[in-house]
């Protein structure tokens, strides 16, 4: 068993089999000991240990890269870092070594939103214990947990203008998107046909017309996150 290797039948991935269902505990369990740990968290000797999960994010992104390299599978169409859950790595990574507010505001959403419906429905085929497996869920768990960890323990609370900033960046964005799949032939974002496996996607009418489903489903789901981060911002902080 070759868990650095080619894809074997026994790491096909299957939705809620025994190792998406423990890593889903795992994800709600450290979730749960940040909110409960919160102060004791606040402390400045995490700092090292903020350093040092960018530094490991960065590590499992470049193992990675190689992965796809070795084995011939790097492709410009569909192996650069520009998926939204990428990004969310990129932003995770400037956020902890820098704290800057801005990589927060842009990370919140698309951490809390993407990344976790990422994490329930993933877009995988390899199974635990595989490296592909560990680099997807490592990323993506990390992505989510960062963004709690400054919510909850450093008290970043995202605003209505961390709002429009993620929608200003993502529309940015997406012209560049589909520049490179036109020219790539690929399928950043999904922007030209739905994931193979089952996800949100499924739910949002037919191509085209569930991109602009999503977009709407992000502001509206955004905005209420929002809303009930505001109501809860004395119980974030208590």
């Amino acid at each position: 068993m070759d868990w650095f290797g080619h894809s074997h039948q026994s790491f096909h991935f299957s939705l809620f089999s025994v190792s998406h269902v423990v890593t889903l505990s795992i994800f709600i369990l450290v979730a749960v000991i940040i909110f409960l740990y919160r102060k004791n968290l606040n402390d400045s000797k995490w700092r090292s240990i903020e350093k040092g999960t960018a530094y490991s994010l960065i590590l499992m992104e470049i193992m990675n890269h190689v992965w796809m390299y070795v084995h011939g599978v790097w492709k410009f169409g569909r192996s650069m870092p520009l998926e939204l859950c990428n990004i969310a790595v990129i932003l995770c990574i400037c956020l902890l070594l820098t704290r800057k507010k801005i990589f927060f505001e842009l990370l919140f959403f698309i951490a809390v939103l993407g990344a976790t419906q990422a994490i329930i429905t993933p877009a995988l085929t390899y199974d635990f214990p595989h490296f592909r497996f560990l680099h997807f869920f490592y990323s993506h768990l990390f992505a989510v947990w960062v963004t709690l960890y400054f919510t909850l323990v450093k008290g970043y609370l995202p605003t209505f203008r961390s709002f429009t900033k993620l929608i200003v960046f993502i529309n940015l964005l997406m012209p560049i998107i589909l520049f490179v799949n036109k020219q790539a032939n690929g399928n950043y974002w999904f922007l030209r046909h739905k994931p193979k496996s089952p996800s949100l996607f499924d739910v949002l009418g037919p191509y085209p017309w569930y991109i602009l489903t999503l977009e709407s489903v992000l502001i509206v789901i955004s905005v209420i996150t929002w809303l009930i981060l505001r109501k809860m911002r004395g119980t974030i902080s208590a």
